[in-house]
């Protein structure tokens, strides 16, 4: 079985990639979604309490809003949390991984937003990076509704594309529209049997 890391930024068109490869019938597991899932659990939820504080748990669930604007502004709190969810999303991503070979899987994709960042990378055989300009990003999120202030505060929190890229196995570029992404995905499946191919190989 081969993992396939993927990966982009905020606006990147990842969450699309992602969607395209799901409906031609890849496993697609979500690396925020096993996340929200852990962070419902008793244990971390008393971890963020005494960590973190009191104020960031409302009636027995995390007030994300006030835990995101907390960990955006703070680096501190973020290492924090991070220690709290990090280990446990490694654990449930090595389960599921364990579940879907027994199962016969052949190529796994794992989507993450924030893989170089948090080291998740190293996990998988290849990574991919979905990528765009700079510009093209902005436009998307402002029609998204956010403003300028808030594009400049998510952003600086992750590497820049021409990084990921240059550490990326693949990039698929999505700079224009849908069906041009369309296209990107299908070089992606072509280099992932170029991949297979040599996995295969003695």
């Amino acid at each position: 079985m081969i993992t396939i890391g993927i990966t982009g930024i905020i606006g990147s068109g990842k969450t699309t990639a992602t969607s395209m490869l799901k409906k031609r019938g890849f496993e697609i597991i979500d690396l925020d979604q096993l996340s929200k899932d852990l962070i419902r659990k008793e244990e971390v939820l008393a971890e963020i309490r005494s960590m973190l504080g009191a104020e960031y748990v409302a009636e027995d669930a995390v007030d994300v809003a006030r835990l995101r604007d907390e960990v955006f502004k703070n680096k501190e709190s973020l290492r924090i949390l991070e220690a709290i969810i990090h280990p446990r999303v490694r654990g449930a991503l090595g389960q599921r991984l364990d579940e879907l070979e027994r199962g016969g899987a052949g190529v796994v994709f794992v989507d993450g937003p924030l893989l170089f960042e948090t080291g998740f990378y190293k996990e998988f055989d290849k990574v991919v990076v979905v990528s765009a300009r700079t510009e093209t990003i902005k436009e998307r999120l402002k029609a998204r509704g956010m403003t300028e202030e808030d594009i400049g505060q998510r952003m600086p929190h992750q590497i820049p594309l021409t990084e990921k890229e240059k550490m990326a196995d693949h990039v698929v570029n999505n700079n224009g529209n849908v069906d041009s992404l369309e296209r990107e995905v299908e070089r992606l499946l072509q280099r992932i049997k170029e991949w297979e191919v040599r996995a295969d190989a003695p």
